[in-house]
């Protein structure tokens, strides 16, 4: 959090704007934490705790995902919320960043306390979202069938049938073609565009993914179709590697449910061997905090692009930037999925779909419009990509909020 406000100031002072510009967008404007009693199969209740966070309304309700994980924090949840504020400003979506979290592994739980837990977390928050106030979506161990629950919860408080309160659903219940692959998508475009950038055609080029679960085994996928060759993918057990390049269908077929195939291979990588890998391009989609100071000097990739939320310290990522390695954030890399919920939201608000073709191509009008825009930013400015996305991003909250009579 601390790092991302730090990013956030320097930003505002280059725009011009003044000091209560920053201490108004350095944090949400609400954080509700929330207490959820879940009965579990064995009779008795556990309390879980989970959070909503709502960083900035002045264009628009907020929007952004809730996950289920034991790390949950208000801190992480804020900071994330407020990484969807920029998103929404770069893709320039009439929205403001929102994040939910509940502390919790549902790995270790049955589907029913799942569910259950789902339901109680729509009922602890309902009176703060909803289609014109904050719009939620999957994140990290949620899915569709999760927002699926959350829908039948709210629409059973509201009395009426609301697709457009959440994204990410099952296309029965109002949800998007082309949205469970839509971040992954977004990815694979934005690494296109900066590999071009850099006078490099995706043929053959050499990536390394961290993280194999929806976001990185869908972007292996569309990336080993597109004729790059994906030698190096990581899960929780480890990571492997082969110069020539992986058999990214086995692998995909034999991944469990939450991305698991390492533990198939009787040799394995650390996760420390793995980021400093001989690759082209280095994708973290795991988790935050992932390249720091202690292994930026020996990160061999020129090109890193940020699937994850958070996986690059900021300290990390200027030392890339002086080593001449370019680094795509992840408020413009993973926005592929806040952009396709935008599209969802838009078609429940119309009553009518659109085709998978369609949404695709929206998708990469809007990626390749950004990845030019904040990349050309960058090199006339020379400043880094990550100040220029926060740049674009952060001010359309801000002329909204001096528009409002806000500030």
């Amino acid at each position: 959090m601390v790092s991302t406000q730090q990013v956030i100031r320097k930003a505002l002072d280059i725009m011009g704007y003044n000091e209560s510009f920053y201490e108004l967008l350095k944090e949400p404007l609400r954080l509700l934490t929330v207490r959820i009693p879940v009965r579990m199969d064995d009779g008795k209740v556990q309390v879980f705790t989970g959070y909503r966070a709502q960083h900035n309304d002045a264009t628009g309700p907020t929007k952004g995902g809730i996950r289920f994980h034991p790390s949950v924090t208000a801190d992480e949840v804020s900071a994330l919320s407020l990484w969807m504020t920029i998103k929404c400003g770069i893709f320039d979506l009439p929205f403001g960043g929102g994040k939910g979290g509940i502390v919790c592994d549902p790995r270790s739980m049955s589907v029913g306390e799942v569910e259950r837990l789902a339901r109680g977390y729509v009922r602890a928050i309902s009176q703060i979202v909803g289609p014109t106030k904050d719009i939620p979506a999957p994140d990290v161990y949620t899915n569709a069938q999760i927002m699926a629950w959350m829908l039948d919860e709210y629409s059973s408080i509201r009395e009426n049938d609301s697709p457009g309160f959440i994204t990410g659903k099952p296309i029965v219940l109002g949800g998007s073609r082309g949205r469970e692959k839509a971040t992954s998508l977004g990815t694979a475009i934005a690494l296109r565009e900066a590999a071009l950038l850099q006078g490099k055609s995706l043929e053959g080029l050499k990536v390394c993914i961290q993280g194999f679960g929806n976001v990185g085994s869908n972007l292996a996928e569309i990336l080993h179709s597109w004729g790059a060759t994906v030698v190096g993918i990581s899960d929780v057990n480890g990571g492997i590697y082969n110069e020539e390049g992986l058999d990214i269908p086995y692998l995909l077929d034999r991944r469990d449910s939450f991305g698991s195939v390492t533990n198939l291979f009787s040799t394995r990588l650390s996760n420390e061997e793995f980021l400093v890998l001989p690759c082209d391009v280095l994708v973290p989609a795991a988790m935050e905090n992932q390249i720091t100071l202690d292994n930026a000097d020996a990160i061999q990739a020129q090109l890193v692009v940020e699937a994850a939320n958070g996986p690059t310290t900021l300290e990390a990522s200027e030392r890339l930037h002086e080593r001449g390695i370019l680094v795509i954030p992840d408020v413009l890399a993973n926005a592929g999925g806040v952009t396709v919920s935008y599209f969802e939201w838009v078609q429940n608000n119309q009553g009518y779909y659109w085709a998978e073709e369609e949404i695709n191509k929206q998708l990469e009008n809007k990626m390749v419009e950004a990845v030019h825009n904040v990349l050309e930013n960058a090199k006339s400015r020379k400043i880094t990509p990550r100040l220029a996305a926060y740049m674009v991003g952060i001010r359309k909250a801000a002329e909204a909020s001096r528009y409002r009579g806000w500030l």
